[in-house]
C-alpha cells in the first residue's frame, strides 16, 4: 500500500522535472492551464487536455522520437528494477506482497502516458484517475498517513497548485534572463549541478509545504509516511541512471513547452521552430519578465530572488532599502505583540560560487527599531542568520563555496556537504568574533551510509579540523557561531581503545559526544571513562554540546586565568547562570562535580534554552535517597529527573558520588538529543 504512495509521489516528481527547464512568464504555467491561483483542484480537465494538445503539437520528429524510447525502455523495466530505482523510498515503508504488482503496473502506466498522449491516446490517464484499485489505495493511504482524503486532483494541485512545483520552479528562475534558461535547459543533465540544484530546491519546498496550514495534501501524506526529499531525489537519479532515456524525454517535453507559451520575449533554443537566433523574426527576443516582488506578500519571507545579480563566478544582492522596510512592516503586523521576529531574504538558486549580501545602515537600524531580531539569508539550501541588534552599521555577508580539497586535503573522514567560507564586514571592516552567534544551516549531501548521529560541522583552522557539533534536521545541520571561518560537515567517526567497561550502557553516547567535539580523549586513544569529572572540564562539555560558545563572554573569578582552556566555557557558563562559583572570587575550576550538581547544571542549560520544559517534583520521589540531595539542587535533580536526562541506579540517585566521564558523556547525550 505504501509503495503506491512512492510510485504516486514519484511520478509526479517526474513530470515536475519535465517542466525544470521551462521559462515561464509572469502568468506562468498555472494560468495556461487553468489554475486559478487560489485554488488548483479546480483545474478543467477540458483544458488540461487543450493545452497538452498543443504542446505535443510542438514535438519535433527527434523529439516524438524522444518520448516513444523513453515509454518504451519505461515499459519493459521489470519489477526487481523498479524496486531497485525507488529502492531509497521502499526502504523506508513496510510494502504488502500483494501491492508490488499493482505498483510496477501503476509505474507503467504512468511512463506510458509520456508517449500515448502523443497519440492521442488517454486510456492510460483515465485508468490511473478512475481505476477502483487505484481510488480505493489512495484512500487507504489518506487513512494510514492521517490525512482525510488523497485523490488524484491533489496530485494536480501538487504540481500547478500555488504552492505546487512549478509555483515554486517559477520563483526560483524568476531572476533569470531567457538566454540562460535556454541555456541551463539544453544542458541539462544528472550531472549539470545548476539544473539539479533548480529542481532539488523547488521539490524540497514543495514537500515542506506539510508543516503550513492549508498546505499541500500529497506533501502531507508523504510528510507523515517519513519520505523525505531526499528519498524523492535519489530515486529520481536512480531513474534517470537506470534509464538513460528518461533525460531526453523530459527535455522535448521542456522544449515543446517553450515554443507552445514563449516567454514575454518568446525567446527559445536555437534552431528549433519558433527559436531566435538574434533578429526579430521567429520567436522574437527579449528575456523573461518576471512580475516586480511584493515584499508584504508573503510576511517573514521576503522573495528578493530578482535582485540578484551575477558576473564572473560573484552574485551580489541589491536590495531597495524602501522595500525591505515594508516586508518588516508586513512581518510586525502579521505577528502583533510576538519578539524574535526574523525576516528571511530568499535568494533562490543562485548560480555563483560566491554569494555577497550587504544590508544597509537602515536596514540595520529600521530592524531594530522595528522589533526585527534576525535576519536571515537563504539560497541554494543554505541560510544564514544575523542577530542584527549587536550591529550599528552596515553590514555585508560574504559566503562562498569553495573546492572539497580544502577539507579533503586535510582529513579521510567522509565529507557530508558542501565547503563554505564565511565572511563579515560591519561598518566596512572585517569582522571575526561576534557578540550573538550567528546561526549557519548548512544543507547535507551524499550521506547515504553515514552515520547520521556522527555528523559534526567542523572548521578548518590553520590546515587543521575542529569539530563544532550541530544539530541535523532533515537534509540539514544547524550550528551557532561566534566567529567565521571555512566550514563543512563530516562524519567523525571517533573510537577510544578503553571504553569496554561501559560499552554497554555509555558506549554509543561517547563516540557521539566525541563526535560532536563537546568531549575529548585524554590521549594514546584512551578515554579514561572512569576518571572524575572538574568543574572546568564539565563547562565545556556543556558549553560544546549546546552550542553556547561565545568568545565575548566575559568572567571575574581570581582563579580562573584568561589564557586558562577553560576559561572561556565558564565565562559562557557563568554568563548564562549555569554554573555558579563557590564565591563571588572563586571558581574552584579544578574540583571534582558531584552527580546532583552535574544535573542541576544541566537543568539550568537547558531552561535557558527552552523556558517552557517543565518539572514534575514528585519525580525524585522514585529515588530511595533523594533526601541526599543539597535543598539548593533539589529543584535542578527534579527537572533533570522529569525529562530523563538523568536515571537512577537500583532506585538511588547517588547525588553526592563524583560523577564520571563516561556519566558526563551519557548525560550530555540525553541533553543533545533533548527535545
Amino acid at each position: 500500500m505504501k509503495k503506491k504512495l512512492a510510485v504516486s509521489t514519484l511520478a509526479v516528481s517526474m513530470a515536475a522535472a519535465s517542466v525544470a527547464g521551462f521559462p515561464f512568464s509572469s502568468k506562468g504555467l498555472a494560468e495556461h492551464f487553468g489554475v486559478s491561483t487560489a485554488s488548483a483542484a479546480a483545474v478543467s480537465q477540458a483544458d488540461v487536455k487543450a493545452k497538452v494538445e498543443k504542446i505535443y503539437a510542438q514535438l519535433t520528429e527527434k523529439e516524438r522520437q524522444d518520448l516513444l524510447n523513453y515509454e518504451q525502455a519505461a515499459g519493459n523495466i521489470s519489477a526487481a528494477t523498479f524496486e531497485q530505482i525507488f529502492k531509497p523510498v521502499l526502504d523506508k515503508l513496510a510494502l504488502e506482497t500483494e501491492d508490488l504488482a499493482t505498483a510496477h503496473k501503476a509505474f507503467t502506466s504512468v511512463s506510458s502516458v509520456v508517449y500515448d498522449v502523443y497519440d492521442k491516446d488517454y486510456t492510460a490517464i483515465k485508468e490511473i484517475r478512475y481505476d477502483e484499485k487505484n481510488v480505493d489505495l489512495l484512500k487507504r493511504i489518506a487513512a494510514k498517513a492521517g490525512v482525510k482524503n488523497l485523490t488524484a486532483e491533489d496530485f494536480t494541485e501538487f504540481l500547478f497548485g500555488d504552492k505546487g512545483v512549478e509555483a515554486e520552479l517559477r520563483t526560483l528562475i524568476s531572476n533569470k534572463s531567457g538566454a540562460e534558461l535556454v541555456n541551463l535547459l539544453a544542458n541539462a543533465s544528472s550531472t549539470n549541478e545548476a539544473f539539479n540544484a533548480l529542481l532539488d530546491e523547488a521539490i524540497t519546498k514543495v514537500l515542506n509545504h506539510n508543516t503550513v496550514e492549508g498546505g499541500l495534501t500529497v506533501s502531507q501524506v508523504v510528510y507523515n509516511l517519513n519520505i523525505t526529499p531526499a528519498d524523492i531525489k535519489l530515486s529520481l537519479k536512480n531513474l534517470k541512471d537506470t534509464v538513460p532515456t528518461t533525460t531526453p524525454a523530459l527535455k522535448a517535453l521542456a522544449f515543446a513547452y517553450l515554443r507552445a507559451y514563449p516567454t514575454d520575449g518568446g525567446t527559445t533554443e536555437p534552431g528549433t521552430p519558433g527559436g531566435n537566433n538574434g533578429g526579430n523574426g521567429g520567436g522574437g527576443g527579449g528575456t523573461v519578465t518576471a512580475p516586480v516582488t511584493n515584499p508584504t506578500a508573503t510576511p517573514g519571507v521576503y522573495d528578493v530572488s530578482k535582485l540578484v545579480t551575477i558576473v564572473g563566478d560573484k552574485a551580489t544582492l541589491k536590495l531597495v532599502d524602501a522595500d525591505v522596510l515594508k516586508a518588516f512592516d508586513a512581518l510586525v503586523a502579521a505577528n502583533a505583540g510576538k519578539t524574535g521576529l526574523t525576516l528571511t531574504l530568499n535568494l533562490g538558486t543562485v548560480n555563483a560560487a560566491t554569494v555577497e549580501v550587504p544590508l544597509s545602515k537602515a536596514i540595520i537600524e529600521a530592524a531594530k527599531a522595528k522589533g526585527i531580531a534576525n535576519i536571515a539569508i537563504t539560497f541554494n539550501g543554505l541560510t544564514v542568520t544575523i542577530p542584527v541588534g549587536q550591529f550599528s552599521e552596515a553590514v555585508t555577508l560574504t559566503a562562498s563555496t569553495v573546492a572539497d580539497t580544502t577539507v579533503t586535503s586535510v582529513s579521510s573522514l567522509k565529507l557530508a556537504s558542501s565547503v563554505y567560507d564565511f565572511e563579515l564586514t560591519v561598518g566596512g571592516v572585517a569582522t571575526t568574533t561576534f557578540q550573538q552567534p550567528i546561526i549557519i544551516k548548512l544543507p547535507l549531501k551524499n550521506t547515504e551510509g553515514l552515520d547520521r548521529e556522527l555528523l559534526s560541522v567542523a572548521k578548518v583552522v590553520y590546515g587543521a579540523l575542529q569539530f563544532q557539533g550541530g544539530v541535523v534536521d532533515g537534509d540539514h545541520i544547524t550550528e551557532p557561531r561566534d566567529g567565521f571561518s571555512s566550514y563543512a560537515v563530516l562524519e567523525n567517526k571517533v573510537s577510544f581503545k578503553d571504553v569496554a567497561s561501559v560499552q554497554a550502557w555509555a558506549g554509543r553516547q561517547i563516540s557521539v559526544v566525541a563526535a560532536k567535539g563537546a568531549i575529548e580523549g585524554v590521549g594514546n586513544g584512551n578515554f579514561a571513562p572512569k576518571n572524575n569529572v572538574t568543574r572546568a572540564e564539565f563547562a565545556k562539555m556543556l558549553i560544546r554540546a549546546l552550542n553556547l560558545e561565545n568568545n565575548s563572554a566575559k568572567q571575574s573569578f581570581g582563579d580562573v586565568s584568561s589564557t586558562a582552556w577553560y576559561a572561556p566555557y565558564v565565562a559562557v557558563a557563568a554568563e548564562k547562570g549555569i554554573i555558579t562559583g563557590r564565591s563571588a572570587a572563586q571558581f574552584d575550576p579544578n574540583a571534582t562535580i558531584t552527580r546532583a550538581e552535574m544535573a542541576t547544571m544541566i537543568a539550568r542549560a537547558v531552561k535557558s534554552q527552552k523556558p517552557e520544559a517543565a518539572t514534575n517534583v514528585s519525580s525524585l520521589s522514585k529515588f530511595s535517597d533523594a533526601g541526599k540531595i543539597a535543598a539548593s539542587l533539589k529543584d535542578g535533580v527534579a527537572f533533570a529527573a522529569s525529562n530523563n536526562l538523568v536515571i537512577g541506579n537500583a532506585g538511588k540517585f547517588n547525588p553526592n558520588n563524583t560523577a564520571t566521564r563516561a556519566e558526563a558523556a551519557v548525560i550530555i547525550y540525553r541533553t543533545i538529543n533533548f527535545k
